[in-house]
């Protein structure tokens, strides 16, 4: 089951290799590790990540002894500005992580034009995006690695779990190696040795308990894996749904536009839509909206905000004058589910939750 899993999702976004493990951060974590290892990175070289994303995004940069560099992301759109990205590249530089916000593709061909004229890796976060393409190619399969995840938030979801995908077979081996406890890869599941014979079960044998580098316990088990293969089975009526889901939700909320901004799409790309976002423009009115909405049990997330969580200040100090998009979303800007296991009744519901904040005088 991890096989057909691996190979179909790797598939359907453009890759040769798929690798499955047991998160989508345990997936970000490795990708690094592999690039770094490969490349000889060294201690303290940096990686450009979007002031707006999960915490996972720039924590796995720490955690392989990496420096994340933040660039502010696009108002509209959520993700890494690329007229932003060159500002902070540097001679320590050596990759960018961008990150489909909320299913939303980033503008990967701006950001790979940069990539390739300053000799830059791209590991892209695609753990809330799926299936999703830009001018026609899928996320994922842009970069050097992708990664996916598959948490129970998440397009498909195993419960837990996440992909890489690459095109290269040096990097998939060791993408393998490093999930198991940097095993030597010719054996790192126990059917590797299935159906081989003489000198090639020889070699198996002899490496089978051999380890080359320093590794994780990141597997995942082939329970999760048929999850996501009875997922991807019904890859289609879901992105249908999410896709009702969202526009359900534009059309219901576009009468308060001098309130809200509402998600735009951006030019020759689809969206998964793993959520839905929305900034309140009027300063202040974003939390009394949201407490009306947590009351009615609509619950709500603030959008990713990352330069002003706890631990990021006491590491880096305040940024907000450095980001200003990133912090005005951190300010005002949060998002509403967008699932297709959502109701029409259910959608309606929500939509009410606005309006009876709008027009019943609440929201002064």
């Amino acid at each position: 089951m991890t096989d057909r899993f691996e190979r179909e999702l790797a598939r359907l976004h453009g890759s040769r290799f798929g690798l499955m493990c047991n998160s989508g951060t345990s997936a970000l974590q490795i990708a690094l590790a592999a690039i770094k290892e490969r490349e000889g990175w060294r201690d303290g070289d940096e990686v450009l990540v979007p002031a707006v994303t999960f915490i996972a995004t720039s924590n796995v940069v720490l955690f392989n002894n990496l420096k994340p560099v933040f660039v502010d992301v696009e108002p509209d759109f959520y993700c890494i500005d690329p007229a932003q990205i060159e500002r902070y590249i540097t001679p320590r530089t050596r990759a960018i992580m961008p990150v489909h916000v909320g299913g939303l593709p980033c503008d990967m061909g701006a950001i790979m034009e940069i990539a390739r004229r300053r000799g830059l890796h791209v590991v892209e976060d695609s753990a809330e995006c799926m299936f999703a393409t830009h001018r026609g190619q899928h996320v994922g399969s842009f970069g050097t690695i992708g990664c996916f995840s598959t948490y129970v938030a998440h397009i498909i979801t195993t419960g837990v779990g996440g992909v890489c995908v690459t095109n290269d077979p040096e990097y998939h081996g060791m993408l393998r190696s490093l999930m198991n406890h940097g095993r030597d890869s010719i054996y790192v599941r126990i059917d590797d040795d299935q159906g081989l014979q003489g000198k090639a079960l020889q070699e198996v044998v002899s490496r089978r308990f051999s380890f080359v580098r320093l590794g994780f316990s990141y597997r995942a088990t082939e329970m999760e894996a048929a999850l996501g293969v009875a997922q991807l089975e019904e890859r289609e009526q879901s992105k249908a749904r999410r896709m009702q889901v969202a526009a359900s939700f534009t059309e219901g909320l576009a009468g308060y536009s001098e309130h809200l901004r509402l998600p735009v799409m951006r030019p020759e790309t689809s969206h998964a839509w793993m959520f839905y976002p929305l900034t309140v423009l009027r300063p202040g009115m974003r939390e009394r909206l949201v407490q009306h909405l947590e009351e009615r049990q609509v619950e709500t997330r603030y959008l990713l905000p990352l330069i002003n969580q706890p631990v990021y200040r006491r590491m880096f100090g305040n940024l907000d004058a450095q980001y200003p998009v990133a912090a005005g979303l951190n300010a005002n800007a949060f998002y509403v589910g967008c699932h297709e296991e959502m109701s029409d009744a259910d959608v309606a519901y929500v939509i009410d939750g606005f309006a009876s904040f709008f027009e019943k005088g609440e929201n002064r």
